[in-house]
């Protein structure tokens, strides 16, 4: 499995951030708002000219929070010419490189590393899993082909060859409501999808082995100790006497109507258990501090001073392009965040509130050949906006009903001109298929890729 490296990373940037509150808002408010002005936002604008753009994402389904999502959001996206996330998600090598450093050296088992009972125990809960696995599957994931045997192969498949630390983070990974979300892009994959579609041009702020390296530098008793913790909270939730106190569903209520001002990440529970958070002997509970420790420096302080740096190069590169930095929410919250790295070089970063209009500046310059991708060109006019593929397709469905006219209305020329058009629509959705068809997205570590 290519684990959902995103969240692993969303998951360990809030694990450890201690929050004085946590005050999670009635799911009865917890409503889509139909006044924009009243729905949470994750945008921040550097301003410049053109201004660019910070925006928090989540790992979860992009479905669950794009309504949600401040039209403001949406328009700094499809306004910026440049997108750049934390890891190129259109590169090969990415997922090559991610699935390269998950595995244990020089041919070595797990069999051969781990203690013999852990061995056991893993094995166990992983033969559970694949027994329950066909009856979490949803008839809408059987529906677009993901069944259970290939869902589990793919997540789990060469588990004995991974790092004890990936296999931590895969067996957090298996359960019910995650393998639920399967099918679904993610929310900042599904905008880099949408951004090459666009004909944006995309980027990466991190290379792999940043973000891969500190995981792996743990030392041998503290990935024992991970493992342990984890494999005791799943078989807890399995004999029924533990429940899970904080769900996926959790984040993605405080997501959709959190508050800023509060900690809302704090229990991010999709791939790391917080370990301090269990009753552990003196000599464990050091254990515990020192993982959380170690994560809090390399995981959340020096790959936010890293990509705060190389946000500011490329400002300052490129002067005349609008750029759309969508990073996990995570990195934006909390102490020495990002937007605090950038404040540090002098640049002017604030909150942009739903409702609060975009502030176009002036446009971006583009490379001959790719005027047909550029937004906002114009200044005098309202640019022309790229919708959302996703929106597209419900307006297609829609139009048969609302926009069709009924057929003993039509004239022998308007006849003709329609089959015309129908053709011009089905070649132009056939090219949109077949460009999807050939990209390097990977489904597992990121949730996605319909079948």
């Amino acid at each position: 499995m290519l684990v959902t490296w995103g969240a692993l990373i969303l998951t360990l940037l809030v694990l450890l951030v201690k929050a004085d509150q946590w005050s999670i808002k009635d799911s009865a408010k917890c409503e889509l708002n139909k006044k924009q002005s009243d729905l949470n936002s994750f945008l921040w604008t550097i301003k410049r000219d053109p201004p660019s753009y910070f925006y928090g994402t989540i790992h979860v389904p992009y479905t669950r929070v794009w309504d949600f999502i401040p039209r403001n959001s949406k328009q700094a996206f499809q306004e910026s010419s440049i997108v750049y996330f934390e890891l190129d998600l259109t590169d090969p090598y990415t997922i090559s490189a991610l699935t390269s450093c998950q595995l244990l050296p020089r041919g070595e088992n797990l069999q051969d590393v781990l203690p013999r009972d852990m061995y056991r125990r893993l094995k166990r809960h992983l033969d559970y899993v694949k027994l329950m696995m066909p009856s979490w599957m949803t008839p809408d994931q059987r529906g677009k082909g993901l069944y259970a045997d290939y869902l589990f192969n793919a997540i789990a498949g060469n588990w004995e060859r991974k790092r004890p630390v990936w296999v931590m983070l895969m067996v957090n990974s298996l359960t019910e409501a995650d393998i639920k979300t399967r099918g679904v892009p993610v929310l900042d994959l599904y905008l880099a999808q949408e951004a090459e579609r666009m004909g944006k041009r995309t980027g990466a702020v991190e290379k792999v082995e940043e973000q891969c390296h500190p995981l792996n530098g743990l030392n041998f008793t503290q990935v024992i100790f991970a493992l342990n913790q984890t494999l005791l909270q799943q078989e807890s939730l399995r004999a029924g006497s533990l429940r899970v106190p904080y769900t996926t569903e959790d984040l993605i209520k405080h997501y959709n109507c959190g508050d800023l001002n509060s900690i809302i990440f704090n229990h991010d529970t999709s791939q790391v258990p917080n370990f301090n958070n269990v009753t552990l002997p003196p000599s464990e509970q050091v254990t515990a501090q020192e993982i959380d420790s170690y994560f809090r420096l390399e995981l959340i302080y020096k790959r936010n001073e890293r990509m705060g740096r190389r946000v500011k190069a490329l400002l300052e590169e490129h002067p005349d392009k609008s750029f759309f930095f969508a990073f996990g929410a995570g990195h934006f919250l909390g102490n020495n965040t990002v937007i605090d790295v950038l404040r540090s070089q002098g640049y002017e970063v604030e909150h942009t509130p739903a409702g609060q209009p975009i502030n176009r500046g002036r446009p971006s310059k583009f490379p001959p050949g790719q005027e047909a991708h550029s937004l906002g060109q114009d200044l005098d006019d309202p640019p022309h906006l790229e919708p959302f593929l996703h929106e597209l397709q419900e307006e297609d469905q829609r139009r048969p009903l609302e926009e069709s006219p009924l057929p003993h209305m039509l004239l022998p020329d308007s006849l003709d001109l329609l089959e015309k058009v129908e053709r011009k629509l089905k070649k132009k959705r056939r090219n949109k298929l077949k460009k999807q068809h050939h990209r390097q997205f990977n489904d597992l570590w990121v949730r996605m890729e319909e079948r």
